[in-house]
C-alpha cells in the first residue's frame, strides 16, 4: 500500500495541478506539452483506480482517485465538446464585440479608401490617362467599345463565383498583412485600391455614361460587404501597426500579441463575409436582374451586417461604441 502511494502520489498531484490551472476553460488554457502531459496522467490515474479497486480495498483512496478521474474525464469531454459552441460564441460575442471595441481604426480605413476614391475620381476626370497610373492600362478601349465584361460570369456563374471569392480573400488578407509594417503599408494599399476604384467609375462616367451605370449597377449589389471587408482588413492592419509603435502600458510583445488576436478575429469574420459578397457577385450581380433589385440587395445585406456588428452580443456593461 504504501509502496503504491510512493509510486504515484506525485503523478496524482500534478494532474491535480494541471486540473487547477485556468479552470473552467477546458484544455484551451493549457500548452501543447501540457495538454499531451494531461492525456498521460490522466490514463495513469484511471489505471491506478483500477488497481486500486481489485488490491488495495481502501475506500478514502478509491474515492480519491475516482473523483480526480471523474474531473479529468469531465475536462476532456468538455474540451471535446466545446467546438460548436466555440464556433457560435465567436460569431455571437467576440466577433462583434472586438469590432466594436476597435471601430476606430475601422473608420480611419475608411476614410483613408474614401479620400482616394474621390481623389481618383477628380483626377481621372481631368484627364482619363491618369487610369495609367493606377494601373488600368486597356480600361479606356474597353469602355468606349461598351465591353461589360462581369457579363461573362453569367456563362460559368460558379467557376467565376469562386475566382472572385479567392481574388477578394487575397486582396482583404493583403491589406491586412500590410498593416504590420507600423501601418503604413495598409494605408498605401488602401489608397491604391480607392483611387482605382474612383479611376475606373470617372472614366466610365466621363468617357460612356450608360456604361457607367452598368457598372454601378454591377456593383452595388455586392459592393457594400466587400468593400467594408477592405476596410475592415485594413483597420485590422492598422491595429498591429499601431500596437508596434505605441504599445500603451503593455510591453511590445503584449501589446502585439493583444492586438494580434483581435486583428486575427476580425480579419476571420470578414473571411466569411466576403463568402456572402462573393455568392452576390457571381450570381445576382452580372444578372439581368432590374437595377433595384440589386440596390436593395446591396442596401439590405449592408445594414443587415453593421446591424449585426454594432449590436450582437452587446452586454449591459459594455460601453457604447
Amino acid at each position: 500500500m504504501n509502496r503504491f502511494l510512493d509510486q504515484n502520489k506525485d503523478n496524482w498531484q500534478r494532474l491535480e495541478d494541471l486540473l487547477s490551472m485556468h479552470h473552467g476553460t477546458g484544455l484551451r488554457g493549457l500548452s501543447r506539452m501540457e495538454v499531451r502531459e494531461f492525456g498521460e496522467l490522466y490514463r495513469r490515474a484511471a489505471s491506478d483506480l483500477a488497481i486500486a479497486r481489485a488490491e488495495t480495498r481502501d475506500p478514502k483512496l478509491i474515492n480519491y482517485l475516482n473523483s480526480l478521474v471523474i474531473r479529468a474525464h469531465g475536462r476532456i469531454y468538455r474540451a471535446e465538446s466545446q467546438g460548436a459552441n466555440l464556433i457560435w460564441k465567436f460569431f455571437a460575442e467576440d466577433f462583434p464585440r472586438t469590432f466594436r471595441s476597435n471601430w476606430r481604426y475601422m473608420m480611419l480605413a475608411f476614410g483613408v479608401f474614401a479620400g482616394f476614391v474621390l481623389f481618383g475620381f477628380v483626377a481621372t476626370w481631368i484627364d482619363t490617362d491618369f487610369t495609367h497610373f493606377v494601373m488600368l492600362s486597356g480600361i479606356t478601349e474597353q469602355i468606349n467599345s461598351n465591353n461589360q465584361w462581369w457579363k461573362g460570369l453569367n456563362d460559368a456563374n460558379q467557376i467565376g463565383a469562386t475566382h472572385i471569392l479567392s481574388n477578394n480573400i487575397l486582396v482583404t488578407f493583403r491589406v491586412f498583412a500590410m498593416g504590420a509594417f507600423f501601418g503604413i503599408g495598409a494605408f498605401y494599399d488602401l489608397a491604391f485600391e480607392g483611387a482605382r476604384l474612383g479611376s475606373v467609375f470617372a472614366a466610365c462616367y466621363k468617357l460612356n455614361p450608360p456604361f457607367g451605370n452598368a457598372l454601378a449597377s454591377f456593383v452595388v449589389g455586392h459592393g457594400v460587404i466587400e468593400l467594408s471587408t477592405i476596410f475592415f482588413c485594413g483597420g485590422a492592419g492598422m491595429m498591429i501597426g499601431y500596437a508596434m509603435i505605441n504599445p500603451g502600458d503593455l510591453t511590445r510583445s503584449q501589446a502585439l500579441k493583444k492586438k494580434g488576436i483581435e486583428a486575427a478575429r476580425i480579419v476571420i469574420g470578414c473571411a466569411c463575409f466576403l463568402v456572402i459578397a462573393g455568392t452576390i457577385e457571381g450570381f445576382l450581380s452580372p444578372s439581368d436582374m432590374p437595377a433595384i433589385v440589386k440596390i436593395a440587395t446591396g442596401v439590405g445585406t449592408g445594414l443587415a451586417m453593421y446591424s449585426y456588428l454594432f449590436f450582437a452580443g452587446r452586454s449591459p456593461s459594455e460601453p457604447p461604441a
